[in-house]
C-alpha cells in the first residue's frame, strides 16, 4: 500500500510505477467509512486517488492487475563509458526488461549495468563479453564496492523467477547497505543525458556522503501524483551515507543542477525542493487537492509533509 500510494516503481523503459498495476482501491475514509474505486467504473477519480499520498484514507486492500509467471536471467556489467551512454542511451536503457545503471560519479562511467531480461521458451539466454565498452562480470557482484553480494539477486545469465531476479537483493536479507539514507529525482527521458551531466559536475559535493547511485528509467502513466506523470521518465537516484546534516546542504545542489529539467522528488525519499517548484510539476494538483477535500473534509489525514509540500507558500 505504501509502494502504491507513492508511486515507487522498479526499471525498465516499458514498465510503469508499481501503481500501474492497481485496478481497484478500497480505502477507511476520515468518517470511519469506505470507499471502493475501480479503473472501470471511476475514471475521473481513479488517477487521482491510487497515488494518494495517504492523503485519502486508509488503504485495506487492493486489486492488481496480474500476468502470467514468468523467468528472467540477469547478468552484469562493468565500467560503462558515459560517452557510450550519451551516443547509446536509449539502446543501453532498452537491452533489458530492466536496466539499473550503477555509479559513483568519480569516473565518467557507470561502474555497474544491471541487466534482467525476460525469457521465452526459445530464449538462447546468451550473454556478450562486452556491452557498449562495458565488461562482462565473472563473479557476482554488490552495487556498493566492498559490501558482500551474497545478499544480491542471482547473477550470472542463471534463470529464475521475476520475483527473484527483478529485486536487486534477496528478500531475506536487508537491502543494499542497510543504514542509509535515499533520494531521488525523475527528469523527463528526453533530458536524461543533459540531467546526469549535470549532476556529475557536482561530483565532488555528492561523492563523499554517497553510497553509489543508480540510474533507471520509466515509463509514463495517466496517475495524477505520479513522478512519471504523463512522461517517460529517467530516475537518478542516490543511496547516501546516514549523515543528514551534510547530504541536506548537497540537495539543494542537485535541485539546482536538475532545476531546467523540472524534477520530480520521489515523494517517499528525501528532497528539500520548495513547495512552490514542486507544486508546478504537477498539473492535476488542484484536482487532486478538491479529492481529498471531497473525502476528507475536515483534514483528520493531513500530516506535516503534506501540508508543507502541498499546501505550503
Amino acid at each position: 500500500a505504501g509502494a502504491i500510494s507513492t508511486g515507487t516503481h522498479g526499471s525498465g523503459i516499458h514498465n510503469g510505477n508499481l501503481a500501474t498495476a492497481v485496478e481497484g482501491l478500497h480505502l477507511v475514509t476520515a468518517d470511519g467509512g469506505t470507499l471502493e474505486l475501480r479503473r472501470e467504473k471511476d475514471g475521473e477519480q481513479f488517477p487521482g486517488s491510487v497515488v494518494g499520498l495517504g492523503g485519502l484514507g486508509v488503504t485495506s486492500s487492493v486489486t492488481l492487475k496480474m500476468v502470467p509467471n514468468f523467468q528472467v536471467a540477469q547478468s552484469v556489467y562493468e565500467r560503462l563509458p558515459f560517452e557510450e551512454l550519451k551516443t547509446h542511451f536509449e539502446e543501453i536503457f532498452s537491452a533489458g526488461y530492466s536496466v539499473s545503471v550503477f555509479n559513483d560519479w568519480q569516473r565518467h562511467e557507470g561502474t555497474q549495468v544491471w541487466i534482467k531480461r525476460r525469457l521465452e521458451a526459445e530464449d538462447k539466454n546468451e550473454w556478450p563479453a562486452e556491452f557498449f565498452g562495458a565488461k562482462l562480470a565473472k563473479e557476482k557482484l554488490h552495487p556498493v564496492a566492498g559490501h558482500s553480494a551474497e545478499s544480491c539477486t542471482e547473477q550470472m545469465g542463471v534463470p529464475g523467477p521475476w520475483y527473484e531476479r527483478l529485486p536487486h537483493f534477496k528478500l531475506e536479507f536487508t537491502p543494499s547497505s542497510g543504514r542509509e539514507l535515499q533520494t531521488e529525482y525523475f527528469v523527463p527521458l528526453e533530458h536524461g543525458v543533459e540531467a546526469i551531466l549535470a549532476v556529475e559536475k557536482l561530483k565532488n559535493q555528492i561523492t563523499p556522503h554517497l553510497f553509489i547511485s543508480e540510474l533507471r528509467t520509466i515509463a509514463a502513466d495517466e496517475l495524477w501524483m505520479s513522478m512519471a506523470y504523463k512522461r517517460p521518465s529517467l530516475a537518478i537516484h542516490f543511496t547516501w551515507k546516514p549523515e543528514w546534516a551534510e547530504v541536506s546542504q548537497v540537495l539543494p545542489l542537485i535541485e539546482g543542477a536538475l532545476e531546467p529539467f523540472g524534477p520530480r522528488p520521489h515523494w517517499a525519499k528525501l528532497f528539500t525542493l520548495p513547495s512552490g517548484r514542486l507544486k508546478a510539476q504537477y498539473a492535476q494538483l488542484n484536482e487532486f487537492k478538491a479529492l481529498l477535500k471531497k473525502h476528507d473534509p475536515e483534514g483528520k489525514f493531513r500530516n506535516e509533509f503534506l501540508a508543507n509540500n502541498l499546501y505550503g507558500a
